[in-house]
């Protein structure tokens, strides 16, 4: 099986930075997306320290005997103490935090997806498109015990509030899970700048109706920015496809 893989961060149409930061591996290896957040430019400096810290890590100990589990959960507390850390010596950026979603090929073991807050992962298969991560926002928590519903969430005033993220003390738990893939899936990390703006239809026709990987990323952002842009959006797409001989 071999990887195909894209990435693409837009600001939108109404922020004037990019709090958003994605990190693609060279050779395929994993793939990350975050989401900052914070004044005085701290979500920018959030997001970038959670890819970096990542990167570094996952680089490192890449040959290390832990499992692709253990590599990914100690890479995203990494990042979490290093946002903590840098609020520590930055007063003036206590406040920020990221999301994050991450995915790895390790072969011969199965990909993993670690993930904290509410950037996604989805799986495109024929035709389908199927979220696999679990948001941790209040609202998703709402919808899941019945309190209100996925139309009243869309419009909630509390959609953005998020129950878990980097860069805080209290972060007690990273979701972590195994990925069931096969050749022909595509799966995409994206920020909410993508999802808040996107029915899953739309999301879904524009991975479907494009084969270019490049030209899908491109005409997702095109499509967030021509319903509102109202956020940063960045989308990673990987595309699982069958070795050319």
């Amino acid at each position: 099986m071999k990887l195909n893989f894209t990435g693409f961060s837009d600001p939108g149409l109404i922020r004037s930075n990019n709090q958003d930061a994605y990190y693609i591996d060279p050779e395929g290896r994993f793939f990350v997306v975050a989401d900052g957040m914070g004044g005085h430019a701290g979500g920018e400096e959030a997001s970038r320290i959670a890819t970096k810290e990542i990167q570094n890590y996952l680089v490192a100990n890449w040959q290390s005997p832990k499992s692709s589990q253990e590599l990914l959960e100690q890479a995203l507390w990494l990042a979490n103490e290093a946002i903590l850390q840098d609020q520590q010596n930055h007063p003036e950026r206590a406040d920020m935090g990221t999301t994050v979603v991450a995915v790895v090929f390790r072969s011969p073991e199965t990909p993993w997806c670690g993930h904290v807050g509410d950037s996604r992962l989805y799986r495109f298969r024929e035709s389908q498109l199927e979220q696999v991560t679990e948001d941790h926002t209040w609202v998703a928590r709402a919808i899941k015990i019945g309190d209100i519903t996925l139309d009243e969430a869309r419009s909630h005033p509390f959609r953005h509030v998020l129950s878990r993220c980097l860069g805080r003390e209290d972060l007690h738990q990273i979701d972590l899970q195994p990925l069931d893939v096969k050749i022909g899936d595509r799966l995409l990390l994206c920020s909410d700048g993508l999802t808040e703006e996107l029915v899953e239809q739309k999301i879904a026709s524009c991975l479907q109706d494009t084969p270019w990987l490049d030209k899908a990323a491109i005409s997702l952002v095109e499509a967030a920015k021509d319903h509102g842009g109202h956020d940063n959006i960045t989308v990673v797409i990987v595309s699982l496809e069958e070795n050319s001989h």
